[in-house]
C-alpha cells in the first residue's frame, strides 16, 4: 500500500524541484562565449538575450502538455510562497501535477539524482550575494585606483603616491593585497551571476545606481560610484570580538569598539581630493598625520568590510537546499575569510597618532593597542587568529570559530550593518528598497 501521507510529502517536494530546474538555451558563458575576459562577461550576462526551457524530460510523455497558470512554488510553505518568483526569475514555465502515483515516483527518483537543481530560496541566496560582491567589487576598485596597483587584470586609476606610502606603513604589500582583493570580489560578483545565468535565473545588475560622486584626487577615475568611502562610520567592534574568550554575539554579547573616534562621525577612507594629501617635510616619507589617518582609517575598514563577509556566507549556507550551491556559498565564503585575517593582522599595525581632519572638524585618534589602559588579550595586536569562545551554548567547550553565525535575518542585518558604515550616504530611496527586496527574499530562503 502506497501511503497518502508520504505520498502528499514527495508530491510536494517533487512540484518544488520541478519549479526552478531549467537550463538555459545553449549553455553555459563558456561554451557561448570561449577565451572572453572577466570584463567582458558582466556585459555578456547583460546584453545576451537568454531564454530558457523547462527539462521535460522529467515529465512523462503523456504529461508534458500539461501546463496551469499557477506557480508551483505556491505549494511550499508560507514563507516561501511570499518571495515573488517573478522578482528574479525569468522565462520559467510551470508544470501541471496531474501525476499517477506510479509516474510520480518514477520522476521523484530521476529528479532527485540530477545535478544543478536549486530551489527558489537557493536563487534568492545567489542574487542577494551576487549584490552584495557588486558593492564589494565597487568599494574595493575605489581603494585599487588610489593605494593598490591599477593593471590589465584590474584596470583604473593611477594612484596617488603619498596615500599608498601611508598604506606600505601597515604593511610593505598593502598594495598587492588591495589589488588582489579587488580582483577576487570581481570574480566572485562575475561568477554568481553568470551561474545564475546557466540555471535560468535572472542575473542582478546595480548599475542603474551607480550615481555617486568620485574622489577629486589625482589617480581616481571620474565616474558613477556605488559606494561612499569618504563618510565612514568604521564598525571596529571586530577586533576586540574575535580576541574575546568568552564573548559570542549570537548569544547576546557586544564589544568595545578598538578605535573609538572612527566609529563616531563621518571619516574620509581615501583621500578626497588632493588636499588630503600634501607632504609634511617633517615626518618620515613626508606622510602628513592626517594622510597618516585616511590610510589607517582604511586598514581597519578593509577589515570590518571583509569579517561582514566571512559571517554572511555561512549564514546564508544554512538556508540553501541545491549541494552544489552549497558548494558555491562555501567556496566563496572560505576566500573572504582568508581576505578577514590578511586586514585583520595588517590593522593592528597602524601607528599611533591623533590629528583634527581640517574637513570636518573632528579630532581622530588611533591609540597604541598594546599599551595601557588599553593592551592585553582584548587588544593584543598579533592575536589575528579567533580566539576560542562560546559557541551554541556556554554548557559547550569553547571553540575558536568564525561569528557571529546565526541565521535569522542575516542579509537584512548585513544591509543594515553595510548602511551604518555609511557607505550608501547619498545612494536614492530606490536603491535602498532594491537591496531591501533582496535581502527579504534571501532571508525567506528555506532548505528544503
Amino acid at each position: 500500500m502506497f501511503c497518502v501521507g508520504r505520498w502528499k510529502r514527495l508530491l510536494h517536494r517533487f512540484l518544488q524541484t520541478l519549479d526552478v530546474h531549467v537550463t538555459p538555451v545553449g549553455g553555459g558563458l563558456n561554451r557561448l562565449f570561449p577565451g572572453c575576459n572577466l570584463r567582458d562577461y558582466r556585459n555578456i550576462i547583460f546584453e545576451s538575450d537568454w531564454s530558457v526551457k523547462m527539462a521535460r524530460e522529467i515529465l512523462p510523455a503523456n504529461e508534458q502538455s500539461t501546463t496551469t497558470a499557477s506557480s508551483p512554488s505556491e505549494t511550499s510553505s508560507p514563507l516561501q510562497s511570499a518571495v515573488r518568483r517573478r522578482s528574479f526569475l525569468k522565462g520559467l514555465g510551470v508544470v501541471g501535477a496531474a501525476l499517477s502515483t506510479g509516474s510520480l515516483l518514477t520522476n521523484i527518483a530521476e529528479a532527485q539524482g540530477r545535478d544543478g537543481i536549486i530551489t527558489v530560496g537557493d536563487v534568492a541566496i545567489l542574487r542577494f550575494l551576487a549584490a552584495a560582491e557588486i558593492l564589494e567589487t565597487d568599494l574595493w576598485q575605489q581603494y585599487n585606483e588610489l593605494g593598490g596597483i591599477p593593471d590589465s587584470e584590474v584596470p583604473g586609476g593611477s594612484g596617488s603616491p603619498l596615500y599608498i606610502k601611508g598604506l606600505e606603513v601597515l604593511d610593505g604589500d598593502m598594495p598587492q593585497y588591495i589589488h588582489d582583493n579587488t580582483e577576487d570580489e570581481l570574480t566572485h560578483e562575475l561568477f554568481i551571476n553568470a551561474y545564475l545565468v546557466s540555471k535560468g535565473a535572472e542575473p542582478v545588475s546595480l548599475d542603474q545606481f551607480r550615481n555617486l560622486p568620485s574622489s577629486q584626487a589625482t589617480g581616481a577615475q571620474q565616474i558613477g560610484r556605488l559606494t561612499n568611502l569618504m563618510q565612514l562610520s568604521v564598525d571596529t567592534t571586530w577586533f576586540t570580538r574575535y580576541r574575546s574568550r568568552t564573548g559570542n554575539p549570537d548569544l547576546g554579547d557586544s564589544f568595545p569598539q578598538a578605535i573609538p573616534s572612527i566609529a563616531m562621525g563621518q571619516h574620509p577612507a581615501i583621500p578626497r581630493t588632493d588636499d588630503d594629501v600634501q607632504p609634511d617635510p617633517s615626518k618620515p616619507h613626508h606622510i602628513s598625520d592626517l594622510t597618516q589617518a585616511i590610510a589607517n582609517t582604511a586598514g581597519f575598514h578593509f577589515a570590518t568590510i571583509e569579517q561582514g563577509g566571512s559571517s554572511l556566507y555561512p549564514m546564508l549556507a544554512q538556508r540553501v537546499t541545491s549541494l552544489e550551491v552549497l558548494r558555491i556559498v562555501l567556496s566563496i565564503g572560505g576566500t573572504e575569510i582568508c581576505h578577514f585575517q590578511t586586514w585583520s593582522d595588517k590593522a593592528g599595525n597602524s601607528p599611533a597618532l591623533s590629528v583634527v581632519d581640517p574637513v570636518t572638524g573632528l579630532t581622530v585618534t588611533f591609540p597604541d593597542l598594546n599599551s595601557p589602559p588599553l593592551g592585553g588579550e582584548d587588544f593584543q595586536t598579533n592575536l589575528i587568529m579567533p580566539e576560542p569562545t562560546a559557541f551554541l551554548s556556554r554548557k559547550l567547550p569553547a571553540c575558536s570559530i568564525i561569528r557571529p553565525t546565526a541565521t535569522k535575518g542575516a542579509a537584512m542585518g548585513a544591509v543594515r550593518a553595510l548602511t551604518a558604515d555609511g557607505l550608501f550616504i547619498g545612494q536614492s530611496k530606490d536603491f535602498f528598497k532594491f537591496m531591501k527586496t533582496l535581502a527579504t527574499e534571501a532571508d525567506l530562503a528555506l532548505r528544503q
